[in-house]
């Protein structure tokens, strides 16, 4: 495994339990926090270098994490909602080459991240376990879901891509 592309390793499910749910809605909560702390200070030469060779910049890596969790948010709210919704995949590589993200700074996303994890956050909190095992269908993956899944990939997801942008301070002595 690629220590650059995978620096916390790879999406390990969990069974539910009080003290998972407790961890994986505290990281969740955090994020937004967690991945401004890690760009502080970095100029616009460090935001515009990749994390690994063939990998994205801090700057796109900001931008996906508000694209790719406003997505997220929006399943949740969809299983929350409807009965076994099929979701909306979406290409995120092609997200990234859309001229917002060379255009918009990254504080933008950020801020972006603080609203919507307080918005997902409050509506995690107080799902009850039958809720988290609502589930939703992936076309892309052919694959049904629960919440509980879900919340433990975009608890990791967010860990992920902070951990690309720590990897390559500590890297580059940032």
């Amino acid at each position: 495994m690629n220590e650059a592309q995978y620096p916390i390793g790879q999406y390990q499910f969990k069974p539910y339990s009080d003290s998972v749910k407790s961890d994986w809605l505290a990281d969740i909560l955090f994020l937004p926090q967690e991945v401004e702390n890690a760009l502080l200070n970095l100029d616009e030469a460090q935001l515009h270098t990749p994390y690994r060779r063939g990998g994205w910049t801090l700057h796109q890596v900001v931008h996906h994490l508000a694209d790719s969790h406003i997505n997220a948010y929006t399943r949740f709210k969809l299983a929350l909602t409807e009965d076994q919704p099929s979701i909306k995949p979406y290409d995120e590589n092609k997200w990234n080459e859309l001229s917002d993200i060379d255009i918009v700074p990254i504080n933008t996303s950020i801020t972006l991240l603080h609203a919507l994890h307080a918005r997902w956050h409050a509506t995690l909190k107080n799902l009850s376990e039958q809720e988290w095992e609502r589930t939703l269908y992936h076309p892309g993956s052919k694959k049904i879901m629960t919440l509980w899944n879900l919340l433990g990939m975009y608890a990791w997801h967010g860990k992920h891509h902070t951990a690309h942008i720590l990897y390559l301070r500590n890297k580059n002595n940032w």
